[in-house]
C-alpha cells in the first residue's frame, strides 16, 4: 500500500519535506553538525562542492574530500530535529517517492556527528575529543517507536537504580552506537564514554537559572553512574537520538564530540573554535582512509 501524502509530505519540486532534498543530492556518508554555519566549516576542506540547499535549520552541502562523496548536514538542536533528519534521510534512500513504496533493496547510510559538549568527567579534559560508545536517551523521545529490539535494559536498570530515578519521567533508553563506524573512527587521542542525551539546555541538564530542578542531585548522579566500568562521559541534546533512529532504520551512525567545557572541573576551552576545527579535520581524515 503506498504511504499516504500526509505521512511521507514532498514539496512541488518532490523533494522531501523539512530537508529539501532529492535521492540524488546525499552521499550514503554523511556528516551532522548542529550549527548551520558548521556545515561551510566543514565543506570549505572539500575539493569540489556539487550540491547545496537550505530550508529552516537544515542545511546541506554535498561534495568530494580527497576523491569520498560526502554529504554535511545540519540538523539543528534536539532529538525532536533529530527525529525529522533522521526520517528523511532514510526516506530519500529507501522509499520510493513516485510510488510511495518501499524499496525492496534498503540501502545503509554511514552517519557521523560532529557535535560539541561538556564532559562529565574530571579525567576528560577541555580540547579532547570524545566517541560515544553508547547514547543515553534521558528525553524520552525514542519511546514513540519499538524499541525492544535495540535497547540495553541491563544498563538502564542500573542507572534507574542508582540514581533514584523519578517514576514521572520517561525510562531511561541506552542504546549502543556503531561498532563498524567505532573501529574506523577510533584513535589514540579519542576518549570512550556513554553519552548522555538530554531534551534540552537548562532544567533538563541540571543548569539553574530561575527555576527549580525536580532532582538537584541528578548531575552528580550522573557524574558518579558505574556499570561494570562503564561510566557517563559527557551531556549533550543529540546522540541517543541518532543512535536509536539509526538502529531502527538499518543505518550505521556514530557520534564524535569536542569537548569545550568540563562540568566536573568547572573549565571553559579557552579556544573552542580551534578544537571543533581539528575534530571536523580529524572526522574527514578517518572516513577517507
Amino acid at each position: 500500500m503506498p504511504i499516504k501524502e500526509s505521512e511521507l509530505i514532498l514539496n512541488p519540486d518532490g523533494s522531501i519535506y523539512h530537508l529539501n532534498l532529492k535521492p540524488e543530492n546525499i552521499s550514503d556518508t554523511i556528516i551532522f553538525v548542529g550549527d548551520q554555519d558548521r556545515v561551510s566549516k566543514v565543506s570549505k576542506y572539500f575539493d569540489s562542492i556539487e550540491f547545496e540547499t537550505q530550508k529552516r535549520e537544515f542545511k546541506t552541502h554535498t561534495g568530494f574530500y580527497k576523491g569520498k562523496r560526502i554529504s554535511v548536514i545540519s540538523t539543528g538542536i534536539g532529538p525532536d530535529n533529530i527525529d525529522i533528519v533522521l526520517n528523511e534521510l532514510d526516506a530519500l534512500v529507501n522509499i520510493d517517492f513516485k510510488t510511495r513504496q518501499i524499496k525492496t533493496h534498503l540501502t545503509t547510510l554511514n552517519i557521523v556527528r560532529i557535535g560539541t559538549s561538556g564532559a562529565l568527567q574530571t579525567e576528560i579534559p577541555v580540547d579532547a575529543f570524545v566517541l560515544s560508545t553508547h547514547g543515553l536517551d534521558i528525553n524520552g523521545m525514542l519511546h514513540s517507536y519499538e524499541i525492544t529490539s535495540i535497547n540495553n535494559s541491563d544498563i538502564e536498570n542500573a542507572f534507574i537504580k542508582q540514581t533514584n530515578w523519578s517514576s514521572n519521567k520517561a525510562n531511561p533508553i541506552i542504546i549502543n552506537g556503531s561498532e563498524v563506524l567505532e573501529k574506523k573512527l577510533e584513535s589514540s587521542i579519542t576518549h570512550k564514554g556513554l553519552t548522555a542525551t538530554s531534551g534540552g539546555f537548562y532544567g533538563p541538564q541540571g543548569r539553574v537559572l530561575r527555576l527549580a530542578l525536580q532532582d538537584p542531585n541528578l548531575n552528580s548522579k550522573m557524574d558518579t553512574f558505574n556499570y561494570k566500568d562503564m561510566s557517563i562521559s559527557n551531556f549533550e541534546m543529540e546522540t541517543s537520538a541518532i543512535y536509536g533512529l539509526a538502529k531502527l532504520l538499518g543505518h550505521e551512525a556514530l557520534s564524535l564530540n569536542a569537548i569545550i567545557a568540563n562540568r566536573a572541573n568547572g573549565t571553559f576551552s579557552k579556544n573552542p573554535a580551534k578544537v571543533i576545527d581539528d575534530l571536523i579535520r580529524f572526522t574527514l581524515n578517518k572516513l577517507t582512509e
